[in-house]
């Protein structure tokens, strides 16, 4: 048992999520425009009055109502009507709209290539959340050659306007050096700007620098507190990672307990890493009482989503039989699942059955 706790701390490595900078992800979940109050059937005639007569802005209200459901059923065919609509009269957050639709796959097959030529329909006129989506197409290579001169481009011009996912982009891009020279001290100034503008992830990253010291002077305290602020968010990477804070007492005294708790907040999200850690305090009964029925439960979750390190502690724990019935044939399996992850712990253990 002795040997399987080392084996665990090794894989545990509680603070390794600090070390990682979240990646720019397109927000395809975004809210296709700003709210539509719910509307009475009154003035839902009028607006398609107004929208049969040729009147942009209604037709492009319309579109977000049936984009939404809101006042009306959701109907993505008829919002991307009314969106055409008004992208053909220049009307930008349309252009927008359409380009989201085409980029998600909304009531529309999936066109990177749509999407961006509408994204750069709306860009022209100053949209700046056409300017980043068109920085992300780039930086990711969606339907376009990946370009990261042209990605900066486009998050330039949108961080100009205050756009708090730019600014972030930005950041990560400085952070990462992706494209550009890694420079920490910009990476800090643009994870600040979007910090201040409540954005979870820059807060996050926030954290990650003060804590490693990427740039600056390292400061366990304003690590916790920008994770703290994207934890409250419901951020599960910095709930982790403030688990991770009291089971390692950096910066604040030990604490099983308050590591367990946002190792749950973390949990009840899927996030894998967390359930990884959960398994491992009910496994020791650490801040818990001891619960092998538990461990395996949450190193099942996190294998399932093919957390190699979940995997391997399934094995470890069917090879010894260690609160479970011993079945090697059981732990060949999970070694085999970690091993093809490239997990070296795992491979040395399927040379036990050569």
């Amino acid at each position: 048992m002795k040997k399987l706790l080392i084996i665990i701390m090794l894989l545990m490595i509680p603070n390794a999520s600090f070390g990682e900078e979240s990646n720019v992800t397109p927000h395809n979940n975004e809210t296709l425009k700003e709210h539509v109050e719910s509307i009475d059937a009154d003035k839902l005639q009028s607006l398609e009055e107004r929208a049969n007569q040729g009147d942009a802005l209604a037709q492009y209200e319309l579109g977000v109502m049936y984009d939404k459901g809101e006042g009306v059923t959701q109907d993505f065919q008829k919002a991307k009507y009314y969106f055409e609509l008004a992208a053909k009269q220049g009307l930008a957050h349309a252009q927008h709209s359409l380009g989201l639709l085409h980029g998600a796959g909304t009531g529309v097959q999936q066109d990177y290539q749509k999407a961006r030529h509408y994204y750069e329909l709306a860009a022209k006129q100053g949209n700046a959340k056409a300017q980043n989506n068109l920085g992300l197409l780039y930086y990711k290579g969606e339907g376009v050659t990946q370009d990261y001169k042209k990605a900066k481009y486009y998050f330039e011009l949108a961080a100009k306007h205050e756009l708090a996912d730019a600014q972030y982009a930005l950041g990560v891009m400085y952070g990462n050096g992706n494209g550009v020279k890694q420079d920490y001290n910009k990476a800090l100034y643009y994870y600040k700007l979007a910090a201040k503008q409540n954005y979870a992830n820059a807060q996050y990253n926030l954290g990650v620098m003060y804590y490693n010291g990427s740039g600056i002077k390292r400061d366990y305290q304003q690590a916790k507190y920008y994770s703290e602020l994207a934890a409250k968010q419901g951020l599960a990477s910095a709930q982790h990672s403030l688990g991770n804070t009291y089971f390692d007492g950096e910066g604040v005294k030990k604490d099983y307990q308050k590591a367990v708790h946002y190792y749950e907040l973390a949990t009840t999200q899927g996030f894998a890493v967390a359930q990884f850690s959960l398994a491992f305090m009910y496994l020791q009964g650490y801040g818990v009482k001891k619960d092998y029925p538990k461990a395996i439960h949450y190193y099942e979750l996190a294998a399932e989503q093919n957390f190699a390190g979940a995997q391997y502690m399934l094995g470890m724990t069917y090879f010894y039989g260690d609160g479970v019935k011993e079945d090697k044939q059981k732990a060949k399996k999970y070694f085999e699942l970690a091993a093809k992850q490239g997990l070296e712990q795992a491979r040395i253990m399927l040379q036990k059955y050569e």
